[in-house]
């Protein structure tokens, strides 16, 4: 069973995410793994991972009783590992209906295990053993590697958001704005702060979420001769992510995910005014604060989000749908569109697409190896954001009628 310690009496290195048996103990094999596993993992994946296990354990325990799949592991059997594993596989291949997820959870349980005899392989003293456990390795790759429950489809090209759309968001979170859903003017304002942040500077949800109040950042540039503003993406130094209230925790994606991002000095003065006027004064040091004082959770700003797409114009929903296929906007929809227009401009500016899509790699935080600049260096090519920002992306008449009028 999947359980999430979270008990303030326990002690911070025991909270977290847990698989345990019928009787309420930790599973064995599981808890070496999360140890090994989760410094490198988003708390988010990790979770998703360990509820993917939980259910290869369910199944060992269907074939071979209580502590099936731990008894297999310790004892390095790959005949009853090979058992549990393949008819797992076929289990899952032979669902009525069958996802992408599927296969994620497949990989996941072959990855758990492989990983797993592995390490125990190399703590043998034997040689003459730790030669047949390494037989038994290759005869596992040999064998299971090349399953897939669902093949993957190809690559679909990134769909940016139509202009009338962005148009749309712009006039509707305006904080002044009369269509406005939210009655609060506090409420504006946080959602209006998430909107720029994940539109303009290309955060994911979660690292909006993470950012602290103090995020923005300046300096003064000698060489320029102005003010510079910048945030840094990485865990918020001031908190013990183990303490989190959030049910689902905030967390960045990879060591790639953690970077240094340019701010305008409009979105910097943006933020700065929800701070000092409209954040109020919670316990916590995250930026966006709730209704309740309490970090803003990703429940809350996906629901914020399906509620704004429930008001906007029945001819802009109309060609979102028309445009993208979608019923509804995402904050991760918000990040699509910004690395399409960032990459257009760079374009424009004279940069080669190689260069552009280095600059995009450290802008956005994807490793050297992800394929997602090459996916929206086709989105660019498409005309339908052209009229949405001019040269200077963040001079936006919207953006400037959103910040309080001054005495």
């Amino acid at each position: 069973m999947f359980r999430h310690l979270d008990d303030p009496d326990l002690p911070l290195l025991l909270r977290g995410p847990v698989l345990v048996d019928d009787t309420g103990l930790p599973r064995y094999w599981a808890e070496v793994w999360s140890t090994m596993s989760s410094s490198r993992l988003a708390a988010s994946t990790h979770t998703r991972k360990l509820r993917y296990l939980e259910n290869l354990y369910q199944h060992a325990a269907g074939i071979g009783g209580p502590n099936a799949l731990d008894d297999a592991l310790g004892t390095l059997d790959d005949q009853a590992l090979a058992e549990i594993l393949e008819s797992w596989f076929v289990s899952i291949r032979n669902q009525s209906v069958v996802t992408g997820a599927d296969e994620k959870r497949w990989q996941t349980g072959l990855e758990f295990v492989s990983s797993l005899v592995t390490w125990l392989s190399k703590s043998e003293a034997s040689n003459d053993r730790l030669r047949r456990i390494e037989q038994r390795l290759h005869r596992f790759a040999g064998l299971y590697s090349q399953l897939h429950v669902r093949r993957d489809k190809p690559v679909e090209m990134v769909r940016s958001l139509p202009a009338s759309t962005v148009e749309a968001l712009y006039v509707l979170l305006d904080p002044d704005s009369r269509q406005n859903p939210f009655a609060r003017e506090r409420t504006r304002w946080r959602v209006f702060v998430a909107f720029v942040l994940m539109l303009h500077q290309g955060l994911r949800r979660g690292e909006a979420l993470l950012l602290p109040a103090d995020a923005v950042k300046s300096a003064y540039d000698r060489r320029q001769q102005r003010t510079r503003y910048w945030l840094n993406v990485h865990d918020n130094g001031y908190e013990d992510a183990g303490v989190d209230p959030r049910y689902t925790k905030p967390g960045i994606k990879n060591a790639h995910s953690i970077r240094q991002v340019p701010v305008s000095e409009l979105t910097a003065s943006v933020v700065q005014r929800y701070v000092e006027n409209y954040r109020g004064r919670p316990s916590h040091s995250y930026l966006l604060n709730s209704q309740f004082d309490t970090p803003l959770s990703t429940e809350t700003l996906t629901k914020t989000f399906a509620l704004i797409s429930r008001r906007l114009p029945a001819e802009v929903l109309a060609e979102l749908k028309d445009r993208t296929g979608k019923h509804a906007i995402t904050p991760h929809d918000l990040r699509h569109t910004s690395a399409a227009v960032r990459l257009q401009q760079l374009l424009e500016h004279g940069d080669a697409m190689d260069e552009a899509i280095q600059k995009m790699r450290t802008f956005f935080g994807w490793s050297k190896t992800s394929t997602m600049p090459s996916r929206y260096a086709r989105a660019v090519f498409e005309d339908r954001l052209a009229g949405v920002w001019n040269d200077a992306f963040d001079d936006r008449v919207a953006l400037l009628r959103a910040l309080p009028r001054r005495n």
